[in-house]
């Protein structure tokens, strides 16, 4: 048997596609750590150092990492791509578009975002009362967009109609016919002239996992008919000035370009009708759907896609121009929603690995005694006198195994013979699956021996909290380790978290060609934290998260590259996860309530010789200290002193 290369940082990075879902924005160096290229060039931040510096500031892994300065690149990108198709194809109109704050609603992933825009004219979408209520205090570039989208009652529809009266670009997409009358009601006894738009049902369905959510039976939007019944109660309103745009959505996350393309024709028609029954217009808006490769295929997939950002953008302009020329219509500004593509690839999931479970290893000692007829069986395929063949020795060791647990539920096995039938049943798989590590040709029940015999790294976080998307939907992330990848990765492992609910795990993993069951990692190292990052976790996932177990949000660190140094970096803000007092007290409990029936407890104990006074303190004490502590767990190991880090200097705004 050929004994394998030598493994290289190259084939660190080809395993774990960090080029190819990454494009060049990762790179592993000489020492085989992961580094980060937030803008793409040859400047870099080591991850691991990012780690460090936020340890001596006293916060730990599980940490949310936010690179803002690859954020701000995803805005100039889409952006200058918009510019750049609409110089290529001789539009007539502009890019204005604005960011979907539901898909990332945090205060500094949002004035990120509107800073890096400026000047751009970048503004926001909001679909909620909340998320209308933060968009009217920062969106204050009047040139900007500020769409109004999902259900709306009469106090949405008066905030937003302030903002006309204070000079932004509001506009309220008409999603159901009931809401037109209301629109049209409240703007009169404001005093008010509104910008309005029609979100329309198409039949072009979208594809990937939110294909369902789009087409002639989605939530939102208006049929022809209902579009014609709007039409007629504007101008019977005489309000037929207000109607200035007409918006779609095919679902997020379309992974193929021909989907995009048929919906754009199908909408620029809707947009072209209306034009030609009298109405203003002038704003085409293709909402979201511009995908992310999570898995670096490139492909069809839902979770990759078959274009690129500059592609999409050539594809939607060249498209709407295309059916505006036949129609004879003056070109609409377009307008794009996309969220999941702008934000997603900017935040890093870092968490610990800090113990594994693995399959019965250990030694099998059979010098006590005479062992039972099945044990012996058992041990004559493990060292295979009579040269069976891979599958045969599996089918005879899974007979003998299930045989011992038959004899066992009957009584006729004891425990110690059980154990013994197990471990050297695993062993058995495990002899196999190495004679079989270079062979092309495997039959598929041995094929499953990896995923059979995968350890479960036990991890530093919460799947419901930080990746619930993967827990809901199967969505696929990059998960790769960010040291030591100069090592060759020997076990292959699933990651579960450190709730109690057995569904928070993570048992699919990317590959090129299909989906991994299991993702080889590093062995532990005593002594020694070993860190995994999750990636392109920054839409929805902040969000969405819930408090399953009470572990609430991790840590996060904001990370600018040092603008007078090749490699430097500096944190420009930490934030504490929530503490146990923080997330008690949002399911509506008091910690100092709950201190003080605790120490009721303790001195009734007391009063009984139970416990004693000292201990009694010591127990109050630890209590009030770990519910003002966190909520993930601190793992133990040798500490070393800590460097003093030097200070870094805060970056003034307006970046």
């Amino acid at each position: 048997m050929s004994k394998p290369s030598p493994w290289t940082t190259k084939d660190a990075e080809d395993y774990y596609g960090f080029k190819r879902w990454g494009g060049n924005n990762f790179s592993v160096d000489p020492q085989g750590n992961l580094c980060v290229h937030p803008k793409g060039d040859h400047r870099k931040i080591r991850i691991a150092d990012i780690i460090k510096e936020v340890e001596a500031s006293g916060l730990k892994p599980p940490l949310t990492i936010r690179v803002q300065d690859m954020l701000r690149q995803r805005v100039i990108q889409i952006n200058e791509a918009f510019r750049k198709a609409i110089d290529e194809e001789g539009y007539e109109g502009r890019y204005r578009g604005v960011f979907p704050i539901k898909v990332n609603q945090l205060r500094e992933v949002v004035e990120e975002i509107l800073d890096a825009g400026e000047e751009y004219d970048f503004g926001l979408e909001a679909g909620s009362k909340p998320e209308l209520i933060i968009a009217l205090a920062l969106l204050e570039n009047r040139k900007a967009l500020l769409i109004c989208n999902g259900y709306k009652d009469e106090e949405y529809i008066e905030l937003a109609l302030m903002g006309r009266r204070l000079g932004k670009q509001t506009i309220i997409v008409v999603e159901q016919l009931s809401e037109i009358d209301a629109i049209i009601r409240i703007a009169r006894r404001m005093g008010v002239q509104p910008q309005i738009g029609l979100r329309v049902k198409l039949t072009t369905a979208g594809e990937g996992k939110w294909a369902d959510s789009t087409g002639e039976n989605a939530k939102f939007g208006l049929t022809a008919s209902e579009i014609v019944e709007v039409a007629q109660r504007l101008t019977k309103a005489r309000m037929k000035d207000a109607l200035r745009l007409v918006h779609f959505h095919i679902g997020s996350q379309v992974p193929n370009i021909g989907t995009i393309k048929k919906a754009v024709v199908e909408a620029t028609r809707f947009y072209c009708e209306l034009k030609r029954m009298g109405f203003p217009m002038g704003l085409l808006d293709v909402g979201g759907g511009l995908g992310i490769d999570y898995d670096g295929s490139r492909s069809a997939y839902e979770s990759s896609m078959n274009y690129s950002m500059e592609g999409y953008a050539r594809d939607v302009v060249a498209n709407i121009k295309q059916i505006c020329e036949e129609s004879n219509v003056a070109l609409p500004d377009i307008v794009s929603e996309s969220g999941r593509a702008l934000v997603a690839p900017h935040s890093i999931l870092i968490f610990e690995a800090v113990d594994r479970i693995t399959r019965d290893e250990g030694k099998v000692d059979l010098s006590k005694g005479k062992p039972h007829q099945l044990i012996s069986e058992l041990e004559a395929i493990r060292k295979n006198k009579r040269k069976f063949d891979p599958l045969e020795r599996y089918h005879d060791a899974k007979e003998k195994r299930e045989e011992a647990h038959a004899r066992f539920s009957l009584g006729n096995l004891k425990l110690e013979e059980r154990a013994l039938a197990d471990r050297l049943f695993w062993d058995i798989c495990r002899q196999i699956r190495a004679d079989l590590a270079h062979t092309a040709d495997i039959p598929d029940e041995l094929a499953r021996l990896d995923s059979m015999l995968a350890e479960q790294y036990v991890c530093n976080f919460s799947v419901f909290q930080s990746l619930l998307d993967h827990w809901a939907l199967d969505q696929l992330f990059p998960i790769a380790p960010i040291h030591r990848l100069n090592e060759r990765p020997t076990v292959q492992a699933t990651l579960v978290d450190i709730t109690c609910d057995s569904d928070g795990k993570v048992d699919d993993f990317i590959d090129l060609e299909d989906v991994r069951k299991t993702l080889a990692l590093h062995p532990f190292k005593a002594g020694k934290p070993y860190y995994i990052g999750a990636f392109m976790v920054g839409a929805y996932q902040d969000i969405m998260g819930d408090l399953h177990n009470l572990f609430g949000r991790v840590n996060e660190a904001h990370v600018f590259l040092e603008d007078d140094e090749a490699d430097g970096f500096y944190i420009e803000e930490s934030i504490p996860g929530y503490s146990v007092e923080r997330i008690l007290g949002m399911i509506q409990y008091n910690a100092e309530d709950l201190c003080r029936m605790l120490k009721r407890q303790v001195d009734k104990a007391t009063k009984a010789d139970s416990v004693r006074p000292r201990e009694g303190v010591a127990m109050v004490d630890l209590y009030e200290r770990l519910i003002r502590g966190r909520t993930y767990l601190i793992p133990e190991r040798e500490e070393k002193p800590v460097k003093p880090v030097k200070l870094k200097k805060v970056r003034p705004k307006g970046k």
